[in-house]
């Protein structure tokens, strides 16, 4: 499934359990949220957002007894997509060579990752090449 999913921190956080269970109840998604750098989240606070989730068509749940089970519609690779895509738009009116430049010159950047970078670009020109663009 693709398309906009644009995501606040605590919905992305959500889906961040959800991509990493498989599937999970709310009771869940607050233990493993408040194990991790999340704060504590009331149970009510989670099922709302999960509730929210599913109206947007990211999540589906199913019944076990008397709990739902929540599991993600939605890859975390699409979502990563259309955020950057949707962040992208906004802060760089389109252009993704401006966002690339402004994380090239703002952020520190290890050998290691400069390398890897670069053979990202050589593969990713290559391909298009290959296209004859």
């Amino acid at each position: 499934m693709t398309g906009m999913h644009s995501l606040g921190e605590l919905q992305y956080a959500i889906m961040r359990v959800l991509w990493d269970e498989g599937e999970a109840t709310v009771a869940r998604v607050q233990e493993l949220l408040a194990a991790g750098t999340e704060r504590d989240r009331a149970l009510t606070t989670i099922a709302t957002m999960l509730t929210k989730l599913e109206k947007k068509g990211v999540v589906a749940h199913t019944s076990s007894g008397r709990q739902f089970v929540y599991r993600a519609l939605i890859d975390e690779k699409d979502v990563h997509r259309s955020m950057v895509g949707e962040l992208t738009q906004r802060l760089f009116q389109g252009d993704y060579s401006a966002l690339v430049s402004h994380l090239l010159t703002e952020q520190e950047i290890d050998k290691r990752d400069i390398e890897r970078l670069k053979a990202l670009i050589a593969d990713k020109a290559g391909k298009e090449k290959r296209r004859g663009r």
